[in-house]
């Protein structure tokens, strides 16, 4: 694996602790407006995110390659609604996306078979994420906070949990 490459993954890396803390922030927004269940949505999606970032560590340390972690910004802690996070989320999830695409053109263009196989794993993955978020938010803009659909939406995510994928 060229130079270049293994420190785009190690940017990814990093990227995806920092996925991580986004949606932390995110969960304790939720969970101050005492929206406990999407606040779990929220812990849930942060323990996806670093479940990403630990494959692609365990990845750089199978191909030889030095992880080196580095700082992060202040992710965003206020929201003037559900909705404004969601669409948060979703936006962030499009860069996670372009980003994984990045490391996809690197990996075909030097020719690095092996990565262009691990990454197909995270295209599959942003597929999905995209599509739940785009869901959800629409959901969100047909229900009104104080309508009994949005408290069993609040009541649905408290009971997301986190099972780490089988073919990972």
């Amino acid at each position: 694996m060229k130079e270049n490459l293994s420190e785009a993954l190690n940017e990814q890396l990093n990227f995806e602790f920092y996925s991580a803390h986004v949606y932390l922030a995110i969960a304790a927004y939720c969970s101050g407006e005492s929206l406990d269940g999407f606040a779990n949505f929220f812990i849930v999606q942060a323990e996806e995110e670093r479940f990403h970032a630990m494959k692609m560590y365990k990845y750089l340390n199978d191909r030889g390659k030095r992880v080196k972690l580095a700082g992060m910004s202040t992710p965003n802690n206020d929201y003037s609604s559900i909705l404004e996070a969601f669409e948060h989320a979703y936006h962030h999830e499009q860069e996670v996306t372009k980003r994984i695409y990045h490391l996809s053109d690197i990996a075909m263009n030097d020719r690095e078979h092996a990565t262009i196989q691990f990454l197909k794993w995270f295209i599959d993955e942003q597929v999905e994420e995209e599509s739940m978020f785009d869901s959800i938010i629409n959901k969100l803009k047909r229900i009104d906070k104080d309508s009994n659909a949005f408290f069993m939406l609040d009541a649905e995510f408290a009971a997301r949990t986190f099972v780490p994928p089988t073919n990972a």
